[in-house]
């Protein structure tokens, strides 16, 4: 009988190391996963990013999702998810499509993994909320978490730290 799908769910504010976390846990465990859209996007825009740039984004993280529980790996890295795509549309523009909340809801994620702050921030061409932002966010994600009831774990630490962190939470995964 084939074991159900596992699925890890990397959040946390800016620069906190979640595509670091991510491509980490995929080379250990040899499995696919499904990059952070939004980066690779707004980076490729030659302009500002707008509300309808951020809804493209969520529908692309929707379809990767679908796409990769389809074909049934025994894990799955999601470097970052639609929690964050929400909270950004809410803080940006004050408005979430209701699809967006019903796509949390229906979507099953195992646990996820919480980058904390105590990395520094870097900025770099993509990043726009570094300081009392950063923090303000991080308590938001926290919260969405909680009130989704979605199971988490806050990652602390250096890069090894982090990544023995997140493999023992993975291998104690029912």
């Amino acid at each position: 009988m084939k074991q159900k799908t596992k699925i890890i769910a990397i959040t946390g504010a800016e620069s906190t190391g979640k595509s670091t976390l991510a491509n980490a846990l995929t080379t250990h465990y040899n499995v696919p996963f499904v990059p952070e859209f939004a980066r690779s996007y707004i980076e490729q825009l030659n302009r500002s990013y707008t509300y309808d740039d951020v809804i493209l984004i969520a529908q692309n993280q929707v379809d990767q999702y679908n796409e990769m529980v389809k074909h049934q790996p025994p894990l799955i890295i999601l470097d970052t998810w639609l929690l964050i795509t929400k909270i950004w549309l809410d803080v940006v523009y004050g408005k979430v499509p209701a699809w967006i909340d019903e796509a949390i809801k229906e979507t099953r994620i195992d646990t996820f993994l919480v980058c904390d702050t105590d990395l520094p921030w870097v900025p770099d061409s993509v990043r726009e909320n570094g300081g009392t932002d950063r923090e303000r966010l991080q308590q938001i994600y926290i919260e969405e978490l909680n009130n989704y009831h979605f199971p988490y774990h806050i990652i602390k630490g250096n890069f090894e730290e982090r990544k023995e962190a997140a493999v023992e939470i993975i291998s104690n995964l029912d």
